[in-house]
């Protein structure tokens, strides 16, 4: 059930949390840190708490391991392992690298020296095959951002089709390590959206209600998303998605060519305000959406996640992806639509989050 668990919180999964609860006289409530909620915390003291598990998700990912190679099972606060010793302290070394050699800039993280090792590599790997020498290419004449969007607008429909969607409910399977499970997934312009995966143990939920977001998985309490979560989730809640780039993003630029399988697309970044790039990739034929590409910030280093869309089809007028494969780190999973219903009442109290038992 372990995996089941993470890849469902990736299924809607992403957003931006902002609460209400605490607040006083107009003034925003300031977030816990993690030495406010977690218990023998001695190098991420000052990150806000819902930051500390995203961080331990970039420190596994880097090494390749799982929590309990520095972790006592069932007691994490706990100093029993060495490695754990280990790692505080090679966090402290990165630290003090960024910031005496890099200007205060992150430009050294977990992954740098491990690359999915818990032991670096310190020698250079022989090759394996004969090197040939690159032949220099000429560079290539790149549309505008703006072309490469306006042609994607065009391809699902247009703008016009695409703004009378009001709502859509599609369901489907989700293929979770050769498990097939069924999920149905609802969405409400502008930005709700929930999605109802069911496993044999339950209903797993990830939902965003157009200001927060939450997951609920069985046998666990309901929580909100943390940060790096809700930025994306927002983005996937977006119904208006294609029409809404602009607004979404400070700026957006065409950075080259890159290969899909043997697709070839447009790179488009779009930068915003303090928050992580987004890459997005276009079939430079057909101009759709084939992958976007996004960044959760943590204290250590960015988590990355990957959703490649696919199967576009025709639904009232505008073409949507029936399959999408989501990745990270620690794995990935795909969900296959069936049937896709628009423009039909969605209650807005599905959207919302059960209260606290």
């Amino acid at each position: 059930m372990r995996l089941v668990v993470q890849v469902v919180a990736v299924v809607g999964s992403f957003l931006v949390v902002a609460s209400a609860a605490g607040q006083t006289q107009g003034k925003p409530a300031q977030p816990k840190m993690t030495q406010d909620v977690y218990k023998n915390i001695q190098v991420l003291k000052d990150v806000p708490a819902d930051q500390l598990i995203p961080a331990m998700q970039f420190v596994a990912a880097s090494l390749g391991v799982e929590c309990d190679f520095c972790h006592v099972p069932g007691a994490f606060e706990k100093d029993d392992k060495k490695n754990k010793q280990t790692a505080r302290q090679m966090m402290t070394m990165m630290f003090n690298i960024n910031k005496n050699d890099f200007q205060g800039n992150r430009e050294v993280t977990c992954y740098t020296c491990h690359r999915g090792a818990h032991d670096p590599v310190s020698v250079p790997v022989i090759a394996e095959t004969e090197s040939m020498p690159a032949e220099a290419a000429a560079p290539a004449s790149l549309p505008s951002a703006g072309q490469v969007l306006d042609k994607f607008i065009q391809a699902i429909g247009g703008a016009p089709a695409l703004d009378k969607v009001s709502s859509r409910i599609e369901k489907g399977k989700a293929t979770v390590a050769g498990h097939q499970m069924s999920i149905d997934i609802f969405a409400k312009a502008p930005d709700k959206r929930i999605s109802v995966m069911h496993t044999d143990q339950g209903d797993s939920l990830t939902a965003f209600d157009g200001q927060t977001g939450w997951l609920g998985n069985p046998g666990r309490p309901v929580r909100e998303m943390n940060s790096g979560e809700a930025d994306g989730a927002r983005l996937d809640a977006d119904l208006h998605f294609a029409t809404d780039i602009h607004k979404i993003f400070n700026s957006l630029e065409v950075r080259g060519v890159e290969k899909i399988g043997d697709q070839d697309t447009y790179l488009v970044v779009g930068q915003r305000e303090g928050r992580p790039p987004v890459r997005l990739y276009f079939n430079q034929k057909s101009a759709l959406l084939l992958r976007m590409v996004r960044y959760y910030e943590t204290p250590l280093g960015r988590n990355p996640a990957q959703i490649d869309y696919a199967d576009y089809r025709e639904v009232d007028g505008v073409k949507i992806p029936f399959r999408w494969t989501i990745a990270r780190p620690s794995g990935r999973f795909t969900i296959q639509v069936d049937q896709v219903q628009q423009n039909v009442p969605v209650d807005d109290a599905r959207f919302e989050k059960p209260a606290a038992k």
